[in-house]
């Protein structure tokens, strides 16, 4: 997650302001006498060896340029459709041609392996988001959404407040989380970061009565890079939890943590929750996450991980144990590498019901809605949509807990988020 601090540290955007495989060109056409075999003295009588044939030219049956096969399958090696050379010659191809054809039946049995599984999954997706949400699938006035680090540092002014509590009126938000971080590597939170913090917290009291003020700290772990914050060092823990003190005394309502990436298991994490639960439980003060995805599949994020380098999901076992640690939680449903708005609406269903099944009822679940429009490889804006996010927590909602109470949609983030986002999360969501 980023604003203008390092990806990991934000969900996921900046906030504006602050070698040459051609094959050789084909040699000129082997004139007809070329495609007939040399003559070979005859082989003595008394042996039973075959007159050797010469191969036919490398450049007799070219194959279109492209990376070259590892067994050289690329070049020609075989009859090349000169119907006068049938006979022997043609023979004696034959045993060429089958290693060829078997070769390429096994690439072919390799891709169906790797490619059917994908195409039932991203199926299942598509047949998630058909139906109907069920009626009462609505906002419960327990939603939230991600703020930038300008409402804390100086850049945003009285107006920009009074603008963004008339917009939050119409809505069911009732949780921003505020990025006041980043965290140094060691766990500790430079004061300089956040010398507007007061003026914020006073100001959305004021004017939006109920209205929580979460302290959004994220830092990068150092599990897939040597640079990071290293949740293993007992020091470190320990300077996050004073961190967590240390909003708590400016003000604020919470605190909201963003460690990624955070693998599936990482027992000091849990530790981690359990001591900045010990601080924010006696004053009454809300303990909030950003939490990974879960596994689509069984064990996929270890599959992933394998393939990848990085597992990116969390089993929901572990989804569990970090939900039973916190008063909220919320899911991170976007950056799917989904390429259609159905299948990432159908994707997002299955998040939510994976979600429910394991969030205690006392834990307040929040599903993640992109208000923010990217293209790369992990997210596509047309079909990463609000709409498709919003219709997709509901149907998750209505099979799997209809009548869920503590439950939300969190949106992420105000600075990139347009009036189309905000009007599908009103019409969709809101009602």
């Amino acid at each position: 997650m980023e604003d203008t601090e390092p990806r990991p540290t934000e969900p996921r955007r900046t906030e504006p302001a602050p070698a040459d495989t051609d094959s050789p060109p084909p040699g000129p056409p082997a004139s007809a006498d070329a495609d007939r075999p040399s003559p070979v003295p005859a082989a003595p009588a008394d042996t039973d060896q075959p007159s050797p044939v010469p191969a036919a030219p490398a450049d007799a049956d070219q194959s279109p340029p492209g990376p070259p096969a590892p067994d050289d399958e690329s070049r020609a090696g075989g009859a090349g459709g000169n119907k006068d050379a049938e006979g022997e010659a043609g023979a004696k191809a034959t045993p060429r041609k089958r290693p060829r054809i078997r070769r390429k039946r096994t690439v072919l049995a390799v891709l169906l392996v790797l490619l059917l599984p994908l195409l039932v999954a991203e199926t299942a997706l598509r047949v998630n988001y058909l139906g109907d949400p069920a009626d009462g699938t609505r906002t419960r006035g327990r939603d939230a959404l991600w703020l930038g680090h300008a409402w804390v540092d100086g850049r945003k002014t009285e107006a920009d407040l009074t603008a963004l509590a008339r917009n939050l009126k119409t809505t069911g938000i009732r949780d921003l989380y505020v990025h006041t971080g980043p965290m140094e590597h060691d766990g500790t939170l430079p004061e300089a970061l956040y010398p507007k913090a007061h003026w914020l917290i006073d100001g959305v009291h004021r004017e939006l009565p109920g209205v929580r003020v979460q302290a959004f700290l994220g830092d990068v772990l150092a599990t897939e890079s040597p640079d990071g914050m290293r949740l293993e060092q007992t020091a470190t823990r320990a300077a996050v939890v004073d961190s967590a003190r240390q909003v708590l005394d400016v003000g604020y309502d919470g605190v909201h943590l963003d460690l990624e990436p955070l693998h599936s298991g990482d027992r000091d994490y849990l530790s981690l929750l359990d001591d900045v639960r010990a601080v924010t439980r006696p004053r009454g003060a809300q303990l909030s996450v950003a939490a990974h995805q879960i596994d689509p599949l069984p064990g996929f994020h270890s599959f992933w991980g394998t393939v990848a380098g990085h597992p990116k999901w969390w089993s929901q076992e572990f989804f569990g144990r970090v939900a039973r640690r916190v008063d909220q939680i919320a899911v991170m449903s976007y950056d799917t590498m989904q390429p259609l708005e159905s299948l990432y609406g159908g994707y997002v269903a299955q998040q939510t019901s994976l979600a429910l099944e394991v969030t205690p009822p006392t834990t307040h679940l929040l599903m993640g809605l992109p208000f923010y429009h990217e293209n790369r490889f992990g997210h596509w804006a047309h079909a990463e949509t609000v709409a498709a996010a919003v219709r997709g927590v509901r149907l998750g909602l209505s099979r799997t807990d209809a009548d869920r109470e503590r439950f939300g949609v969190a949106a992420y983030i105000d600075f990139a988020a347009t009036d189309e986002d905000w009007s599908s999360y009103r019409s969709g969501w809101v009602g």
